[in-house]
Order: structure tokens, then C-alpha cells, then sequence
């Protein structure tokens, strides 16, 4: 059934809005495709609701059925469907089915209303390739529409998901899903790449793509392998290329005193048959290059049959190869690491005669085994009929119309590779151990780590050097689906052989990952975690707001604190060590880039982006950040700040053991960590006392000193509580990963807050006669504790004076905020604005800061309002006089420090016009 096109102007659904998270997310540690749909008149229309529709759906996608559901067995969501359920449920469902019938299996999936917003869904399912989801997605939202009465039809923001159209050609399902097939046979792994990366999954080995083709990397930073299909990182491209020139691998094979048939390369077909007349028929005639068996002639036996083998192979290859044939079965001998883990016996395409139907007939016959598909896409290929299947029937008298007798086997192609139809039946058990000898010796003398043997013998349990045969052929990047799923005998697990050559040990490829979350102070502690692993010998990659470290060196400029980022660390062959700010806006976006990390850190959640992609409360702001340490893994660490509520209660969902963080340790330790505490659990507290406190590291019921808090350079004499926050969370951190005291103690007492350190956080200059203190304070809570700073320092200096602004996609509260608090600190106040905007017309965001500001009391005459972020620092440089303090809060944080730097005070200057 055709399904017709959705007229533009009647639309009853829409999609707002698609993601997909490649990494664990806010709804699940699954990577999902994630629409957002509006379901409008269609609400008051669930599935019992809509006469037809279930028995519609069930007859386009009968495997619907086998769904469990809620229900959790076989008919649950069909029990569903016959209740009454919305639209939205039913689409994640019928993506998964599309995805499976089209041959990439998914199960999981799950539909929530959107909070606040009547009729609007989040529809969440699985997806193996991103593409494939989009496009099922797209596909499942038009089959369910069809189904519709066609007053309710009409689907709007298609193109949300995938911008072509599957039914374009107005098919129905079984259209919808030949496309859906199509790309996943361009865009899964093949079978052999597929098999390797499971069992690396299934031995908890990080596996990312790196292509859209066959490109693996297994593991992270320095301990990661990289393969496409068989071959390996550990592939020598030299060995490679000798198994690419057939003639040298013979001469090479044969210098090691190894069997291989005798033959010449020659570049005519008149050389070529006196080659043959030399060497003795039958010969065989194939490329000296060529793979997959094409371009081979077997069993010539005349002139005429080189002629015609040696044209068939010039095809493939400029240099033909003539050579003696062997007598016997066809085998691929696959050896991995010097080992032979299985073995093949190989049968050419072939048809059995029934006596009634023709061999074109009995070709289709075979071809419709559900095991068989196009390419490499299933277990068998097809039987394609070309010219080579023309010519060898017409070599035995017959055509496509033949008839051939009951029983008999009719030989469709010379070679046995299974790229052309062949079968393959295992052989591994039987094998000879001479025979097995010489195909691990084969492997060796060629130099590869995964080699497939091409080994013909009479019969494989006997030694070649008693029957004759031998090695006609030695291939790199062996495919291993004969051996997966052979059409005969047992199937063999020589994916794990694989990994254990790459792997050896139980290793698992990882490196420690250090993720680091929350409102305020991520830039900073992932800052002084990388420093402490540094300090301890470690080559570090690190992400934050401004930019990528690769242990001190940097690789970009911009915001990296999402998962982009964090990939880019964990691609990286030198990293030892992984230290990743993680951003709320990365995480709603696509989720982390990562599937686990060892530690996990949330510092504390602030009013900041509230109002923004559905996060209105604190509640919610906390739900996204706690996604970090729901992914630590089971013997990893989370990090929580004890003394924020909404961090502490995030310890019910957290993985690995729990660590605290507190200011208030000793006397005014607080009950629930307390009990911590004294249960043995680990918790990092600042104690009273001079400058500070000092820090103290409490574990397994032992108190551990470790230093005074002013000993740190960034916490400026223990007056910058924020700092020594972020150094208690980061001592946490790596204490908890096995960094010893004493490391942690030397590095902190080398970290400060220079610009070339931390450039943005709490940069401090001297030089012009008056301080000047340079950050990033965004928020009404970083703001506030930068001024619980410049309210220790005021004794110290004379007036106070401070640029302050903040990003206009916040609330108008906030920005309000923002005011009254610079208010509260500042003898003078310059109020400036980002150069974007984000969505706000000009001058609004100060507009809103000076009412914040002017509703204390605090006079007009020092509130200074200046658009540009540098005319506005540069008035603040210009009205400091000895002794005072300027506080700059900067966007553009490095051209502002160099402005700060280049300032050349003067006695007599001209004010900047500031904005009326």
C-alpha cells in the first residue's frame, strides 16, 4: 500500500526539535536519537482511540508483537496499543522495529511528556549508526500517520530528522525499509570489524568510531589500538605489501622452505601459455595483485583456456600470475598472533540439480536462504550471474535454462571465496598439526599479526607433504565471517584472540578520566587536577571554556568544555590522563563524550542558565549536572560538595565510592558528614584556623593533614575561599585516584593564578601603581564570591572600582542581580555588554544591571554605562589613582589581560563617552 504525501498546509503532529546523544545523557547512559514532538489535536487521540489503527501496525510491522514493553515479555506493548497509548510511545517503538528489520538490532527506548507543556513528548530510541536512527525517526513518524483517519493527517519538521524522504516515490513500508536497509549496509560495521568490537565491549574496552566506514579505535589516549576490519595498529604496512605481490610472497614462502606451487609472472597471453607448457597443465592464471579471488581462472588445461585466464586476470592487473594447481579442497587457515585459531574449508558457488528446474531457477532458490544477502551484510552473499558464471556453465555444455539431473552439482564459479557465493564448513578440529605449522609459519615469514592462509590439500587431516597442496595464497585483512557463522559445523570465536593480541593481560585500554561539573569553579579545579597529574608524572589533556592542553601545550582556542572536546583529549595517542570540563550545555546537547569516567565531580549548583533548553529550576540544573557522576564507574569516585544541598543529594544516584568536600570541617563539621566520616568514607575538609584553615583529608577513618590553605598561591593568602574550595574538590579528585599526599601537597603549592596558568581566574596584576584582579565572574554566585574577596582587600585599597557584566540569555533577575551585588562592593560600577547579545537588543542588558544597581541607593554619578567591553575596561584603568583596586570581569579574557599589561597611566586623560 502507497502511502500519500502530507499535504504542507493541514498538520496535526510536529517535531520541535531533534538530538542525538552520542554519550550517557539526561534521560539514559544509552546513546538515543531524541525527538520532540507535538502531537497538537492528536492527544485526545490515543491508539484505542483511532478504529484500525493497532491492527494496521501490527500488519506493517508484525515483529511490533514481539515487544515486551512496560509489561517486560513478548505482546506487552500490543497489550499497550490495545489500552490506549499516545502517538509519541508508539513511534519510539516503531523506530526500533525499523532499525532491527532493516538488520541493525536496538530495544531500548522510552517516551516522557514534557513537563509544563500539554500534548508535547520527548521520543527516545536507541540507534547503532546516527543516520540510521535519524532516518528510521522520519520513516516512523510517516507510517504512523498513515495509519490516521485523513482528517488527522499532517506531520510538519520532518526534515528536523533527516532530510530525505523515504517514501518519496509514495511506497509504503516495504519501500521505506529497502531505503533504511540500503543505509545501514553502507553505514554498520562489517562483520569481522562488528565481531572485534563487541568483544572489546563485552571486556569493557572503550570503543569509538572514527569513520563511517570500518575505522576503530579501541581504547583511549596512549593505551588505545586502532583497526579497520582484520587489520590492526600493530599491522606492518611492509608485511602488507608483501602479501599484496603474490610472486614475492611465493619466492619469500618458498625461501622459507614452505610449499607453494610453482609458476611465473608474465605480462601476454603468448608468455603465458608457455609459462603454462613449462610448469605442466592444469595451471592457473590470476592478477599478481588481485583479492577476493577476482580476476582467478582455475583448471586450464588447453592454450586457449591460459588465453582466456590470462585476459580474465589482466582485467585486475597489469602483471598476470601463472602457477601450478594444486589438487584438493579449498582452505582458509586464519592465524592471529602465531597462532592458527580456525579453519575453513571453502566451496564455490554451486547449485544441486532437482530434475525439474533450470539452474536459473535453482539460483533464485538459493539466493531467497534468508542467510544470504548483498556484500558482506549477512552471514552467505548472493549469487550474482556474470560473465565468469556464463562462461564456466558454457564450459560444461549448459546455460541458464539447463536442466540438470537430481543430485547433480552444478559448479557456478572457479574460486570458493565467499564474496561470490561460496560456503564455507569448519574445519578447525580437524586439521593437521604439520599443516597447521606451515600456515603459522607462512604468517611469520610474511610479518603478519592476522593473516588468512589460502591452503589447498586433498584433505586437511593429513600433512601437505604426504598428499601434496600447500599455500596458494596469503592474505592480510582476512574477513572472519566463514568462521563466525560457517554454513556448516561450529561457529569460532576468534574475535577474542584478537583482543587478546592487542590487548594482552586483561588490559582494558583505558585511562584515568577526571570529568568536572557544576555552576562556578570548573575551569580552575580542572586547572589544578591537571596540574596535580602533571605534577605526578602523567601526560595530561585537558578541556575547559578556553581551549584544549595537551600537557601544557595548547591545541585550540575556543570552548571546549563539551563532548567534541573531550574526545578530541581521548583521541589523542599521548595522553595518559584525561581531565574534562563538562558543561551543562554539552550535555543537553548530546550528552557527555564519554560512557564512563573514573572520577566525577559536581562543585555546586548555582542559579546560572536557568530559563534556558527547559532548565527553569535549580532542580532541573542539578538533574543535568548529576548525569557526570551517574556515570562514574562502579570502582571510580564521585566528588560532591557537602555543603550544597542539591550536590549532597545527588549522592543516592552517584557510581564508585563517595567523596565529600566541606568548608566546614572539624568543630563545625556537619552531622551527615560527619557519620561520613566515621563510617571510613572519604571526605576532604578545610578545619579553622590562621589564613584560611587548613586542609585535612579524612579516609578510612583516618585523619591526614595535609597543608595550610594559605601554603596555596591561588587561594591569596587563604582570603579567596573560592579557590580553596576548588583545591579541596580537586585534592578529592586525586587523592581518590591514588595520587599520593606528598605530590598533591608540592603541586598545589606551585599553583597560582597567574594568567599563564589560569588566564581568566583571579589573575592579579601590580604594576601600575594600583591592583588589578581579572575574572571570569558570569554569574550572581561567582560574582558574589569574587566581592567576598574584594571585601577582605578593601582595608588594603583605596577605592573600589568594577567592570561587571553578564550573558543576555539570563534571566532578568538575574541580570538585576548582578547589579545589587556590584552595588554592594564597588565605589564606582561600569556596566558593559558581550558583543552578541544572545537575543537581546542593545544596551537592555545594562539597561537591566543599572536598575539592579540604582535600586540600593547607590548614586547615579558613579554608575557608568559603556556598551564596548573594551572602552569600558580601559575606563576603568583610566579613573584608578594609587592604591586602588580594579576588578575587571572580562568576555574576552586574553585581549583584555594584554590591555590590562600594555596600560600606560597618565596624569591627564580623556573620559570615554559613556552610552546615555
Amino acid at each position: 500500500m502507497g502511502i500519500e504525501p502530507t499535504t504542507p498546509d493541514k498538520v496535526s503532529m510536529r517535531v520541535l526539535h531533534s538530538a542525538v546523544y552520542r554519550g550517557p545523557h539526561l534521560f539514559s547512559h544509552t546513546p538515543m536519537i531524541r525527538i520532540r514532538l507535538d502531537l497538537g489535536s492528536l492527544e485526545d487521540f490515543p491508539s484505542n482511540r483511532l478504529p484500525g489503527f493497532t491492527e494496521g501496525l501490527l500488519s506493517m510491522l508484525p515483529g511490533l508483537q514481539e515487544h515486551g514493553c512496560s509489561y517486560g515479555e513478548p505482546g506487552g506493548f500490543v497489550r499497550r496499543l490495545q489500552e490506549g497509548t499516545w502517538l509519541g510511545h508508539v513511534t519510539e517503538h516503531v523506530a526500533l522495529e525499523l532499525q532491527t528489520r532493516a538488520g541493525s538490532r536496538v530495544t531500548r527506548g522510552k517516551t516522557r511528556s514534557v513537563r509544563g507543556q500539554p500534548g508535547v513528548y520527548n521520543v527516545l530510541f536507541a540507534y547503532r549508526e546516527e543516520e540510521v536512527g535519524l532516518l528510521a525517526g522520519r520513516l516512523a513518524l510517516q507510517l504512523v500517520e498513515s495509519l490516521l483517519p485523513p482528517e488527522l493527517r499532517g506531520i510538519a519538521g520532518l526534515e528536523e530528522l533527516h532530510r530525505r524522504d523515504p517514501l518519496e516515490d509514495g511506497g509504503g513500508v516495504e519501500a521505506g525499509l529497502k531505503v533504511l536497509t540500503r543505509l545501514v549496509g553502507r553505514r554498520a560495521l562489517g562483520p569481522t570489524t562488528r565481531s572485534i568490537v563487541q568483544e572489546a565491549e563485552r571486556r569493557g574496552i572503550p570503543v569509538m568510531r572514527m569513520d563511517e566506514h570500518s575505522l576503530v579505535q579501541l581504547g583511549h589516549g596512549k593505551k588505545q589500538q586502532r583497526l579497520r576490519a582484520s587489520i590492526t595498529g600493530r599491522t606492518s604496512n611492509i608485511a602488507v605489501e608483501i602479501a599484496g605481490d603474490k610472486d614475492l610472497t611465493k619466492t619469500i614462502l618458498s625461501e622459507a622452505g614452505l610449499p607453494v606451487p610453482k609458476g611465473s609472472v608474465v605480462d601476454t597471453a603468448e608468455d603465458a601459455v608457455r609459462a603454462a607448457e613449462r610448469i605442466g597443465y592444469p595451471v592457473v592464471t590470476k592478477p599478481l595483485d588481485g583479492n577476493h579471488g577476482r580476476g582467478v581462472s582455475l583448471d586450464l588445461r588447453t592454450p586457449d583456456d591460459v588465453r582466456r585466464g590470462f585476459e580474465h586476470a589482466a582485467q585486475r592487473s597489469r602483471d598476470v600470475i601463472v602457477e601450478q594447481q594444486y589438487v584438493g579442497h579449498d582452505h582458509r587457515i586464519l592465524v592471529i598472533g602465531g597462532e592458527v585459531r580456525a579453519v575453513a574449508q571453502r566451496v564455490p558457488a554451486h547449485v544441486v540439480g532437482d530434475g525439474e528446474q533450470t539452474i536459473a531457477a535453482l539460483i533464485d532458490e538459493v539466493n531467497r536462504d534468508p542467510r544470504r544477502g548483498d556484500g558482506h551484510e549477512k552471514t552467505l552473499t548472493r549469487i550474482k550471474v556474470d560473465a565468469h558464471v556464463l562462461d564456466l556453465l558454457a564450459k560444461g555444455g549448459m546455460t541458464l535454462e539447463s536442466v540438470p539431473e537430481k543430485g547433480r552439482c552444478v559448479a557456478l564459479r572457479d574460486t570458493a571465496n565467499l564474496s561470490t557465493g561460496g560456503t564455507a564448513i569448519d574445519r578447525t578440529d580437524d586439521i593437521h598439526p604439520d599443516n597447521a605449522c606451515i600456515a603459522r609459519r607462512a604468517a611469520m615469514a610474511v610479518g603478519l599479526d592476522v593473516a588468512g592462509i589460502d591452503f589447498i590439500a586433498p584433505d586437511i587431516r593429513r600433512s601437505v607433504r604426504e598428499t601434496g597442496g600447500g599455500i596458494v595464497e596469503v592474505n592480510a585483512a582476512p574477513g572472519f565471517r566463514m568462521h563466525l557463522e560457517p554454513f556448516e559445523g561450529w561457529a569460532r570465536d576468534i574475535a577474542r584472540p584478537v583482543i587478546d593480541m592487542l590487548f594482552p593481560n586483561g588490559e582494558t585500554g583505558r585511562i584515568p578520566i577526571f570529568a568536572i561539573t557544576g555552576t562556578n569553579g570548573k575551569s580552575t579545579t580542572t586547572r589544578m587536577v591537571a596540574h596535580i597529574l602533571r605534577h605526578s608524572g602523567l601526560t595530561v589533556g585537558m578541556t575547559n571554556t578556553s581551549g584544549i592542553w595537551i600537557n601544557g601545550d595548547k591545541i585550540t582556542d575556543d570552548d571546549a568544555s563539551g563532548p567534541r572536546s573531550a574526545r578530541m583529549v581521548l583521541r589523542d595517542p599521548s595522553v595518559e590522563a584525561a581531565v574534562l570540563e563538562t558543561a551543562r550545555g554539552g550535555i543537553l546537547r548530546e550528552g557527555l563524550g564519554f560512557e564512563e569516567c573514573d572520577v566525577g565531580a559536581v562543585l555546586n549548583i548555582q542559579a546560572d542558565h536557568l530559563g534556558l533548553k527547559e532548565v527553569n529550576t535549580l532542580e532541573d540544573l542539578a538533574a543535568v549536572k548529576s548525569v557526570v557522576v551517574e556515570s562514574v564507574r562502579r570502582d571510580g569516585c564521585s566528588v560532591l560538595n557537602a555543603d550544597d544541598p542539591l550536590t549532597l543529594a545527588m549522592e543516592r544516584h552517584a557510581g564508585g565510592r563517595i567523596a565529600f568536600f566541606s568548608m566546614r570541617g572539624g568543630d563545625a563539621m556537619p552531622a551527615p558528614l560527619r557519620e561520613h566520616v566515621n563510617r571510613g568514607g572519604l571526605a576532604v575538609v578545610c578545619e579553622d584556623g590562621q589564613d584560611g584553615g587548613d586542609i585535612v583529608v579524612h579516609d578510612d577513618r583516618r585523619r591526614l593533614p595535609l597543608m595550610s590553605a594559605a601554603e596555596i598561591p591561588a587561594a591569596l593568602g587563604g582570603m579567596a575561599g573560592f579557590n580553596i574550595q576548588n583545591a579541596l574538590a580537586a585534592v578529592a579528585m586525586t587523592y581518590a585516584q591514588g595520587v599520593s599526599l606528598p605530590v598533591i601537597r608540592a603541586a598545589l603549592q606551585n599553583f597560582s593564578t597567574s594568567f599563564e596558568q589560569s588566564p581568566g581566574r583571579l589573575n592579579v596584576h601590580d604594576a601600575h601603581g594600583f591592583r588589578v584582579i581579572v575574572d571570569y565572574a558570569h554569574n550572581p554566585a561567582g560574582l558574589a564570591a569574587l566581592c567576598d574577596l574584594v571585601a577582605k582587600l578593601r582595608p588594603s585599597h583605596g577605592r573600589l572600582i568594577g567592570m561587571i557584566s553578564t550573558p543576555g540569555d539570563r534571566r532578568d533577575e538575574d541580570l538585576r542581580e548582578m547589579g545589587r551585588i556590584a552595588a554592594g562592593h564597588f565605589d564606582d560600577v561600569v556596566l558593559r555588554e558581550r558583543p552578541d547579545g544572545r537575543g537581546r537588543l542593545s544596551g537592555e542588558v545594562i539597561r537591566l544591571m543599572a536598575e539592579g544597581v540604582l535600586g540600593t541607593g547607590f548614586p547615579e554619578d558613579r554608575l557608568h554605562r559603556v556598551l564596548d567591553e573594551h572602552e569600558a575596561a580601559d575606563l576603568c584603568l583610566r579613573m584608578a589613582r594609587p592604591g586602588d583596586l580594579v576588578v575587571l570581569t572580562p568576555t574576552s579574557v586574553e585581549e583584555v589581560w594584554a590591555q590590562v599589561l600594555d596600560f600606560k597611566p597618565a596624569e591627564e586623560f580623556s573620559m570615554v563617552k559613556e552610552l546615555a
